[in-house]
């Protein structure tokens, strides 16, 4: 009975030393692996975004500059070449600049950068394509050589400035609201504020 009794104990011990150690291990299972594998440190395709109307104009914007730049580039001959270099430089620019503020936004790569006021920098990016896109069609349309690849270039330059335009009104009324929101909510949390310590301020009433 006394042998048969040992291997009880000993499995009882053994048991509650594998519990002690399991318990003062640093190394205790957690859900934290699980979670990390459903993205690679946060980065995910938003095609939300992608589909949302930022995200199309900012794709037509993006096909649109590069079917510019292709037209431009297959000019051979100019004099005087300032339209065609000034086009060349607007629309390889704002390929390179929307392409990659769409690979960021569609990524969720800005939310890894919260410092940046990125509905500023979209707004900055899509006024200022507007106004150099307008600029540089007007001037090529004044100095080209009626060729091919230069008239396609200003109608590409055109509608691509009018996509900009549109862009850059919706980014301008987001920004207004982002500036608008802090705001509304630090004056509600004061009136809140007030009318509580007025609350407490008055007596009560028997």
């Amino acid at each position: 009975m006394r042998s048969s009794e040992e291997p009880e104990v000993f499995d009882g011990e053994a048991s509650s030393a594998s519990m002690m150690s399991g318990a003062s291990s640093p190394y205790q299972p957690t859900t934290e692996p699980v979670q990390a594998a459903r993205g690679v440190r946060g980065i995910r395709w938003d095609t939300e975004y992608l589909t949302s109307t930022f995200g199309i104009l900012k794709a037509i914007e993006v096909v649109l500059s590069m079917i510019g730049f292709i037209c431009i580039e297959t000019v051979m001959l100019c004099s005087p070449c300032a339209g065609v270099y000034l086009f060349e430089f607007v629309s390889c620019s704002a390929f390179v600049v929307t392409g990659v503020l769409l690979l960021i936004f569609t990524l969720n790569l800005h939310t890894k950068v919260p410092q940046v006021n990125w509905s500023l920098t979209d707004l900055i990016n899509t006024a200022s394509s507007t106004v150099f896109f307008f600029l540089a069609s007007v001037v090529l349309a004044a100095l080209n050589h009626q060729s091919g690849a230069e008239i396609a270039a200003v109608i590409f330059g055109f509608l691509v400035t009018g996509v900009y335009g549109v862009n850059t009104y919706l980014a301008v009324r987001r920004w207004r609201l982002g500036e608008q929101r802090p705001l509304q909510t630090s004056e509600y949390i004061r009136a809140r504020t007030a009318s509580r310590g007025e609350v407490e301020a008055r007596p009560e009433l028997q």
